[in-house]
């Protein structure tokens, strides 16, 4: 599961009202602009996580087939750091012509919550291309837990929160939000304890130190098919294809429970939306190949799509969520 021990994401993550800013402008008419031809150089596709995690594998596979249908290189540049402000800011300083792209995360819906000051604006310096793909984040409890379901982890959360923590990678990744919006949504007061990696994340889980953990289901479910780890359910409003077998929150009684992670193509907001447009149609036609789906299935993801306008209304959801999400949690702004 090396593919993605090392995913930093916040990561996240989820519709609403027209946005505003040019961005947003941009995003609504490229539906109806006339392809654009691109200008002829390589693209470059900056990625705000290290080699190995689920947004550089969405990318260098979706990038590949991008490549393909344009005729043209398509070069993924690693830049992480900063809760993906180091790569934002690569990409509004480069030429805003399609030539440079980025892969925006949950991190780009809860950073503007999370950080005291941003140099850019979440929603109003990127033009949303498409959805790359999405994946959910699974509760584990360890094989010898008594845990059966999420009906016996409620109750023993509101028996005795005080002895039974929740497990979590960083403070502000989309597992310890998802974390805290289940404690909210379930009226119980336990701590969430924040690791700084899967690995240390699940040592603790296996001794006991925590009760259960929140974790991206990617890296771990081969050791749920596997009997290393239980998962009681699953957070996104639809069971994971990887683990059909398990309920999710809103099967277990947490009507309307959804905190679903993802990956997504963005641009300057300064993009031509016919640009845009063209850039839109050649995802989607990437997406829909089965050899591109089968191989991000495999790595836990399901693959994307769909309008700008619908990655807008995507982003707008999020960056809502995870900002009550973080008020009522308390977080402190970094």
């Amino acid at each position: 599961m090396t593919i993605t021990r090392r995913l930093l994401l916040g990561g996240g993550a989820l519709a609403c009202a027209a946005p505003r800013g040019p961005g947003a402008a941009r995003a609504q008419s490229a539906a109806t602009q006339p392809i654009a031809t691109l200008p002829d150089k390589p693209i470059r596709l900056l990625v705000p996580n290290a080699a190995g995690g689920v947004a550089d594998l969405a990318a260098r596979s979706v990038g590949q087939g991008l490549s393909e249908r344009l005729g043209r290189p398509v070069v993924v540049e690693n830049r992480p750091g900063a809760g993906g402000t180091i790569a934002a800011q690569a990409l509004l300083a480069a030429p805003a012509d399609g030539s440079t792209l980025m892969v925006a995360t949950n991190a780009h819906a809860i950073s503007v919550s999370l950080f005291r000051s941003l140099p850019f604006d979440p929603l109003r310096d990127f033009a949303p291309v498409g959805l790359m793909g999405s994946f959910g984040i699974a509760i584990l409890v360890a094989p010898g837990s008594p845990l059966r379901d999420v009906a016996a982890l409620l109750a023993q959360l509101r028996a005795a929160p005080e002895r039974h923590p929740i497990g979590t990678i960083s403070v502000g990744s989309t597992q310890h939000l998802a974390a805290e919006l289940f404690k909210a949504s379930a009226g119980v007061d336990a701590l969430t304890v924040p690791f700084t990696a899967t690995p240390a994340l699940l040592t603790s889980l296996m001794r006991g130190d925590v009760a259960v953990a929140f974790e991206i289901v990617a890296p771990v479910m081969g050791q749920v098919r596997d009997g290393a780890l239980r998962a009681l359910a699953v957070t996104s409003p639809e069971r994971s294809p990887s683990l059909p077998e398990v309920p999710t929150l809103r099967e277990a009684g947490l009507a309307g429970f959804d905190v679903t992670s993802w990956n997504a193509l963005v641009a300057p907001a300064r993009t031509p939306p016919a640009i845009i447009a063209r850039l839109n149609q050649e995802l989607n036609a990437v997406l829909a190949e089965p050899g591109l789906r089968a191989t991000l299935r495999a790595a836990g993801v399901e693959a994307g799509g769909g309008t700008p306008e619908a990655l807008a209304a995507l982003l707008r959801g999020e960056t809502a969520k995870w900002r009550a999400a973080i008020e009522r949690a308390g977080i402190e702004k970094q």
